[in-house]
Order: structure tokens, then C-alpha cells, then sequence
């Protein structure tokens, strides 16, 4: 198993550098958007997030019109509470902490894993076992649209979360932990901020049944 680090780019920075003082616009259109709350497009030639208004984002969103160089963001949040994800399974991933997030890569045609560290966004490459580990624990795997959703899983006293959500707000997690992580385990404001950012993804996420298939 090996990581690297990524180049901060795009949406990621965004999320952990001071915000300027001007209007954000749409990238697309330039209409100006409200801050938060405005839409995300994955410009899947630089692997960055772009802000979008709405009617872009819904252009984007039409059968055929996202097969470009930009793809909408979707707003669904799914749970697995039946998945076959255990400590096990954990371990065979060897990620250092106890979050990541599982991305299909439409460029490079497979799945892309990364968890939050100090540094920022960091990938990690498990062994092909570990990956099919992941694809065979859970339904929500292979319901992920390429680029714009991903896996979320959290390793949390003794089980492990697993939820679809939108890319966005994964990036948005790598930002918050760096700017607020200390010492060795992230210290007490990581920590409450982590439970804060699931907690959040608890109440939107519509639950699916069955586990692995």
C-alpha cells in the first residue's frame, strides 16, 4: 500500500483558504451566488470543483449534457446500515485514520480512495483485495455516478458508517479537519466537528436495505 499526496487544487482549496472578499460568481455563466447554499460542477479535466448557479447546474443535470468537461454535483445522501464492511475489512484498507472516501474516476476508469490529513486530501492505493472488499460490502458501490459521488465510510468505536454522498461535501471534510486538526489524534474541536459533519449526513441520507448482494 502506498499514498501520495494531492496538489491542492480547485474545489479543495476553496474549502481551506480564507475566503475573499468578493461575490462568488458562477463559473459558467458569472451570475452571481448566494454564499453558502450555491451548487458544485466537477471539472473533470483539472479534477477541481467549480461553483455553479442553479440553471447551469440543471442544464448540466439533462441526460447527455453532462458528458463534457463539467458534471453536475447531485444532492442524494444514501445509507447502508446492512453493509458487510466490518473491522476486518478495515484493517485490509490500511487507512491511518478513520475516515475515507471512495471515488469512481471516469479519466482513469477505477475507483480512487482518499481520507483527510493534516496536509490535506491524501491517496491511499490498497491492495486489490481490499478494493473488492468495498465493492462487494455494499450495494450503494455500485450506484455511485463516476466523478460527482462517492463512498463515505467512518470507522467509528468498533463499526463502520457507510453512506453515498455528493463529492462536494467530502472535499468540504478534508478542509474542515486540516483547518482544525492538533496533535496526533486531531484533538477535541476535530473530533466534535467530525460528529457534527455526520450527524449531518445521518439526517439527509435515505436508508437502503439488503447489504451485500
Amino acid at each position: 500500500m502506498s499514498t501520495r499526496q494531492l496538489p491542492e487544487r480547485g474545489g479543495l482549496f476553496r474549502f481551506t483558504a480564507p475566503r475573499p472578499p468578493r461575490e462568488e460568481r458562477c463559473e459558467l455563466c458569472a451570475a452571481a451566488l448566494p454564499d453558502p447554499g450555491h451548487r458544485h460542477l466537477v471539472d473533470t479535466e483539472n479534477r477541481a470543483l467549480a461553483c455553479a448557479c442553479d440553471p447551469c447546474a440543471r442544464l448540466l443535470e439533462v441526460s447527455g449534457a453532462s458528458a463534457g468537461r463539467f458534471r453536475a454535483v447531485p444532492g442524494r445522501y444514501l445509507s447502508d446500515t446492512g453493509h458487510g464492511l466490518d473491522e476486518a475489512a478495515w484493517e485490509r484498507l490500511r487507512i491511518p485514520v478513520g475516515v475515507a472516501f471512495f471515488f469512481r474516476n471516469s479519466a482513469l476508469d477505477r475507483l480512487v480512495a482518499l481520507y483527510p490529513s493534516p496536509a490535506g486530501a491524501t491517496e491511499s492505493e490498497p491492495e486489490p483485495e481490499a478494493w473488492q472488499s468495498v465493492l462487494d460490502a455494499s450495494p450503494l458501490a455500485g450506484l455511485l455516478e463516476p466523478d460527482v459521488e462517492a463512498l463515505l465510510l467512518r470507522r467509528h468505536r468498533g463499526r463502520v458508517e457507510c453512506h453515498l454522498v455528493p463529492i462536494d461535501i467530502c472535499y468540504e471534510l478534508v478542509g474542515r479537519m486540516r483547518l482544525r486538526w492538533q496533535g496526533f489524534d486531531g484533538g477535541a474541536e476535530a473530533r466534535a466537528d467530525l460528529e457534527e459533519f455526520f450527524g449531518h449526513v445521518r439526517e439527509r441520507a435515505r436508508a437502503v436495505g439488503g447489504g451485500p448482494s
